[in-house]
């Protein structure tokens, strides 16, 4: 076995880098007997790879081979059938379970001995090792047999060295040169113990002749010891020489050290010194602006802005540690407190007098801009104070309090001015938009030039549908609000004040945005988070008189972040509170004179809007505009709702025919302006809700009129009516009120067609019965052909019914039936003719229609009408020409 296992490893596995640890020679159990071994092997590199292999003797020659390969990891189980007997058998579970039947118990022990060992010192892997004996599961070093077979414990593994090529080699040729070594391995063995004598014995004899050289090489040594000790005695003397030189210089090295120790120290007082001279020194020529320098020369201003900033780096000036104990330090920050707070004096009292006389400035009055409406501009002063921009902000971070104060006297005196010009701007926007000649304060009751309106015409509540030739005289006052009728302002005064409104917007809106832009700029309210708002008031009283609970310090953090943009929004609110009040108020005025001025603002109110919010979402303009549209909304949606109502309850005269409806027409009118305004506006979409909600009130008002109309037919009233709103809907191409348009003409088409149908049923109501009747027999079951044997419509009654019917009385019907028409319809509409040429192709169709029952009920009787179609024709062509 062990030659076999030379054998494999040499021929096999040292090829595949591989050691051979374990082997048995097995073959499959329960078969023909083919012997192979099972090798246990490890592989020489890094990491380790622990297998199983399978070898099996070729068929082809004395040489083995590699038949099958196994992981150890894959292992999971290892049976050794039976632990007490003895027993050849085991089984070893990889991805399926293989029976093997070793040569000998002991080589399966062994083998099995292997795998455990292995398994323990590479793969610390759970295998299950079933029946199989505890004393072949310890880790202690097999003897015998199993040593010789399993390869020996963990230590024999690490001390098995593989035998090199020389080596090898050696071994060849020795082997070579004793043909016997393997057929008589004693022989060989005994050769081999001869041959190590010899070579012990020349070991021997070398080692006795070189005695000799021996001791003189231990002479040598004896004198190369002696000149080490006399060395050593010159080292010491040396030493003991040097000693007091190494002293001096440690006293030297001592000094030294402390003069550099002393020039360090000096070096950083001068640092210190020249630091504090540097950044904490005033000059004469600061000091003198800071205490009495111009601030109304631009020289001035501009020597007082450099000495403060040269004094704000002083007193922002980080000290060093130990600086604020130095007197000189204490006297220097004593001096710029000192300045701080004389300058920040003398600068509060000088904007304070300059806001207070701006505020108190009549010179710019509005009469000097009545003739062309617009409000002053406070461009120069604000030219003026933006050269102080820069000492606000030095004010705003070293004197809070008065950087507060001096914002709350701005906003108070500006306030005031602004106030006062505003109104002054809105009375006389007010009187242009009212009028100022006689005949204005006559029609709006307007007193002096406060263009205030104390009185106004008459509400028209209800609407009462008169005759046809007074229906211009009362025009579309359907849709005004119920202040005046809208045929009391023509288009000229509608665009006059549209054209009022447009400049009143025109001028506010860059007044506000140059005064937010001042206070931005001025009080430096765009670089940084404020901590507290400037117009930020003394803590009040609540209505109960207690004191307001403080806020918990994260919700005052929190309020002291806002953001600057609000405290510029708080401040133009205070300003410019009157603005949103006066807009409110001339919104009123428009409203009340004409309530179609309420489209005009909505467009224009919505594009100024637009506008802000392009600019700045959150700015005072912004916000203060989309409160005030808000307003113009809802008075839009009033003006709506109104007229819807007005709608509801129009009444209808009992003595006159209807026509065409005053709020149809009103619509129209409506419509038309509505779509000159809106176009290409922002707020279409109102628009278009409020044309649903219209068009809605007066196709269901137009049928309730209808339905109560006693002079003129129903089909009449719904018939000219809708047709009337059919063609504005087509003419205006409204996009949003296609379906209503189609509705309309269905509406039209079908009470057209009903009115026809109505009508013709007169001039020939016998003949209509008597073939009703025939119908009737022809639907219960009676024959065609034997419907004339019927008594009631026998061919003597049918000849009796037509001659009561000649031409010459048809004709007279059915102008007495073109009087009746003429009556029932309008002369705005034009649907006469519409309707007449729609009773002559109706007549033709019951004609043909009698001709056809006839020929069918009445075959070969050669009865027929007193009059044929041609007739017709000329009948309804006469008529229509004589009238």
């Amino acid at each position: 076995m062990t030659a076999i296992k030379h054998a494999l490893q040499r021929d096999i596995f040292t090829p595949n880098d591989e050691r051979l640890l374990g082997i048995v020679n097995v073959c499959k159990a329960g078969k023909k007997k083919k012997n192979c071994f099972l090798c246990a092997t490890v592989s020489t590199e890094r990491p380790v790879q622990v297998k199983v292999v399978k070898v099996k003797k070729s068929d082809k020659g004395d040489f083995y081979k590699r038949q099958q390969t196994w992981e150890l990891r894959d292992l999971t189980e290892v049976d050794a059938k039976d632990a007490s007997k003895e027993n050849p058998e085991f089984d070893l579970h990889f991805e399926k379970v293989y029976r093997w039947l070793a040569s000998s118990t002991a080589e399966k022990n062994s083998f099995i001995s292997c795998i455990w060992k292995l398994n323990q010192r590479y793969l610390r892997k759970k295998v299950e090792f079933v029946n199989v004996s505890s004393q072949l599961l310890e880790e202690s070093v097999p003897s015998g047999e199993s040593q010789s077979v399993a390869g020996g414990d963990e230590d024999a593994l690490d001390d098995y060295q593989e035998l090199s090529t020389r080596e090898e080699q050696d071994i060849e040729g020795m082997m070579e040169m004793c043909e016997y070594a393997i057929s008589n391995a004693e022989a060989f063995a005994e050769q081999l113990s001869r041959e190590l004598q010899v070579l012990d014995g020349a070991n021997i004899q070398s080692i006795m002749a070189s005695e000799k050289q021996v001791n003189i090489l231990m002479q040598l040594l004896d004198e190369a010891l002696g000149e080490v000790d006399t060395i050593e005695g010159k080292l010491s003397s040396y030493e003991e020489m040097l000693q007091s030189v190494k002293e001096q210089m440690d006293q030297i090295s001592q000094s030294n050290r402390l003069i550099q120790i002393s020039n360090t120290n000096n070096v950083k007082l001068l640092d210190e010194i020249q630091f504090l001279v540097n950044y904490m020194d005033l000059s004469k020529g600061h000091v003198r602006a800071l205490q009495e320098g111009d601030l109304t020369s631009p020289k001035g201003i501009e020597a007082c802005i450099n000495a403060s900033e040269a004094l704000l780096q002083c007193m922002n000036v980080a000290l060093r540690p130990g600086h604020d104990k130095l007197m000189a330090v204490t006297q220097q920050q004593l001096l710029f407190a000192e300045l701080r707070d004389t300058f920040a004096r003398r600068l509060t009292n000088h904007l304070n007098n300059v806001f207070v006389h701006q505020g108190h400035d009549q010179s710019s009055t509005l009469v000097q801009h009545t003739a062309e409406m617009s409000l002053p501009k406070h461009s120069p002063l604000h030219r003026d104070l933006l050269r102080y921009a820069k000492l606000m902000e030095w004010l705003k971070n070293t004197h809070r309090e008065k950087y507060e104060g001096l914002s709350r006297t701005y906003v108070d005196y500006m306030s005031r001015l602004y106030e006062r010009e505003i109104k002054d701007f809105f009375e006389v926007a007010k009187i242009k938009m009212a009028g100022t000649t006689k005949e204005a304060k006559g029609k709006f009751g307007l007193h002096g030039s406060s263009g205030k309106l104390t009185g106004s015409t008459s509400s028209l509540n209800k609407l009462t549908v008169q005759g046809s030739n007074s229906r211009r005289s009362q025009s579309s006052s359907l849709l005004d609000m119920g202040n005046m009728s809208a045929s009391d302002l023509d288009v000229a005064d509608r665009t006059k004040f549209d054209k009022i409104f447009e400049q009143v917007l025109s001028e506010l809106e860059p007044l506000c945005l140059a005064e937010q832009d001042f206070i931005s700029k001025f009080f430096k309210l765009q670089q940084h988070p404020t901590v507290t708002p400037p117009l930020a008031q003394p803590e009040t009283e609540e209505a109960d008189g207690s004191m307001p609970s403080r806020m918990p310090p994260q919700a005052e953090h929190r309020h002291s972040m806002s953001s600057e943009k609000d405290i510029v929004r708080l401040m133009m609110n205070k300003i410019f509170q009157s603005i949103e009040t006066e807009l409110n108020s001339l919104i009123a005025l428009g409203d009340k004179i004409d309530s179609f001025n309420s489209l005009y603002m909505l467009v224009k109110m919505s594009h100024h809007v637009w506008t802000a919010e392009n600019v700045d979402p959150a700015s005072y303009l912004s916000t203060t505009l989309g409160n005030v549209l808000v307003t113009v909304k809802r008075n839009f949606d009033k003006c709506i709702s109104g007229q819807i109502r007005q709608m509801e309850e129009v009444k209808i005269s009992k003595k006159s025919k209807v026509g065409i409806l005053l709020f149809v027409t009103a619509f129209e009118e409506f419509a038309e302006l509505a779509e000159t305004i809106f176009r290409n506006a922002e707020r279409r979409g109102d628009l278009d809700k409020a044309y649903v909600k219209l068009i809605r009130a007066v196709f269901v008002n137009v049928e309730k009129v209808a339905n109560e109309s006693q002079k003129t037919p129903r089909d009449v009233v719904m018939m000219e009516n809708f047709h009337h709103i059919f063609s504005t809907l087509s003419r205006l191409k409204i996009s949003c009120l296609e379906a209503e348009r189609r509705e309309a003409k269905h509406k039209y088409t079908d009470h057209l067609q009903s009115y026809v149908i109505n009508s013709l049923g007169q001039p020939l109501e016998k003949l209509n019965h008597f073939f009703e009747g025939v119908e009737a027999r022809v639907a219960q079951g009676v024959r065609e052909e034997e419907v004339s044997y019927q008594l009631a419509f026998n061919k003597q009654e049918l000849r009796k019914v037509i001659k009561e019917y000649p031409g010459k009385e048809v004709k007279k019907g059915l102008d007495n039936l073109y009087k009746k028409v003429d009556k029932h319809l309008c002369e705005e509409e034009s649907l006469l003719q519409v309707v007449w040429h729609s009773m002559q192709d109706e007549f033709i169709r019951q004609y043909k229609h009698f001709e056809d029952l006839i020929g069918r009920c009445y075959p070969g009787s050669g009865i027929t009408m007193d009059f044929t179609i041609q007739d017709m024709l000329e009948y309804f062509s006469s008529i229509a020409q004589s009238h």
